[in-house]
């Protein structure tokens, strides 16, 4: 579950994490006040103001119909004020969105960090994430930060470091003084630079997280070391440990369709393709979208449906894929292990007379438990459906469907 931006802040924030102050607000009026707390509580005298959406790239982003970028710095509270109105309630393009952006319901009134000094600034970045290969941890940093991390991997991979932990013994402190030194700080900044990264790394496993991701991580002019961004996602599996990060959940930022599916407990993803397809089991879902592709055609989602596909789930997942209207047909792929094929079969038939007007074909194809009982109900009901036994029939009925 991705959270925005000064969610992953307060976050961070309660782990000990320091963080460029802010506060959020939802109209222009509200920006204005959040900047003048911000003002009593910090002396700033210039603002940062920043669209929350979940997508990357804010800053480079533009505002649908005019100039304004998604991050825009405000030089008094007058500007905070225009700046807000140009954004609020507007769509934000950035190279993480579609071609129409994303609604913008939120700013971030932040605090001007970037203030002159004897010794400029400097940005770097840092992530947390699991390393799949090895089964560690691993914080990736760099130098470059500011910067989108693939082209730096790309043009400069050995500004790119990596410090793997052990799970047998966590972060150790050696480590943190290595990223510090790699980082090629000193001082003051060297010693905030070892807070900052144990700081982090316990917000990163205290809230069961798959990825923080800082960038940039901020040398301030006077040698302090700041988080000035914060993407955050959390493992979904992980959520009924943490009630309170599960509220931060935004439902407005995500596909309604995967809302809608995910109230039904169907797991569901939509994709861009033109063959809708429902299983049960993972496994069996990305063979299914394989035999799609090598039919000739392309998934319009992943839709598993457990192993309980009663009639109630399957005609819910019916009628989730039909609200694609790029849907050319449907290919059923369903195993009958725990579940009866038969019970699926007759769920199938009762949902597609449930429906009502389906026009697109739909494939469909049970094997395991009773799958002979559940071939006769789908041939027997009459309905626009057609059973196939083996995977290169259900790909021939596919190819055959969508031309």
């Amino acid at each position: 579950m991705n959270i925005h931006e000064y969610q992953g802040k307060a976050v961070l924030k309660s782990f000990g994490v320091a963080i460029q102050n802010g506060i959020v607000a939802d109209t222009p009026e509200g920006a204005v006040e959040a900047a003048k707390e911000l003002q009593k509580q910090t002396g700033t005298g210039w603002f940062v103001v920043k669209s929350q959406i979940h997508a990357g790239g804010r800053g480079k982003g533009k505002i649908v119909g005019s100039e304004q970028r998604g991050v825009a710095l405000a030089k008094s509270i007058d500007d905070v004020k225009t700046i807000a109105t140009n954004i609020l309630g507007k769509n934000l393009v950035t190279l993480q969105t579609s071609a129409t952006g994303k609604k913008v319901n939120k700013v971030f009134i932040a605090e001007d960090v970037y203030y002159p000094g004897e010794t400029p600034t400097k940005e770097f970045y840092m992530s947390v994430l699991l390393d799949r290969a090895k089964g560690r941890n691993t914080i990736m940093y760099s130098t470059e930060g500011g910067m989108d991390i693939e082209t730096v991997a790309h043009d400069t991979p050995h500004l790119i470091f990596k410090e793997e932990i052990d799970p047998k013994v966590g972060l150790r402190d050696f480590q943190c003084r290595k990223i510090a030194f790699n980082l090629g700080l000193s001082g003051e900044a060297f010693k905030g630079m070892t807070k900052f990264v144990a700081a982090l790394y316990k917000a990163y496993e205290g809230t069961d997280s798959a990825m923080f991701e800082i960038n940039p991580v901020l040398k301030t002019s006077d040698n302090k070391i700041i988080a000035v961004d914060a993407k955050v996602t959390l493992d979904n599996n992980s959520l009924f440990r943490h009630p309170d990060l599960a509220e931060m959940r935004d439902v407005s930022e995500e596909d309604p369709t995967e809302v809608e599916a995910g109230q039904h407990n169907l797991n569901y993803v939509k994709l861009d393709g033109n063959v809708g397809c429902m299983v049960n089991g993972a496994g069996l879902a990305m063979a299914t979208m394989d035999i799609i592709k090598l039919s000739g055609g392309d998934p319009a989602n992943f839709l598993d449906v457990g192993g309980t596909a009663n009639a109630a789930r399957v005609e819910q997942a019916f009628r989730i894929i039909l609200k694609d209207p790029k849907v050319k047909a449907i290919l059923v792929n369903i195993f009958g292990g725990i579940v009866r094929c038969d019970r699926v079969a007759q769920g199938i038939v009762d949902a597609y007379k449930n429906i009502g007007d389906v026009r697109v074909p739909i494939i469909i194809r049970l094997q395991g438990t009773n799958a002979i009982e559940a071939k006769k109900i789908i041939d027997d009901s009459g309905l626009k459906v057609f059973s196939a036994i083996t995977l290169q029939e259900a790909a021939d009925l596919v190819k055959k469907s969508v031309g």
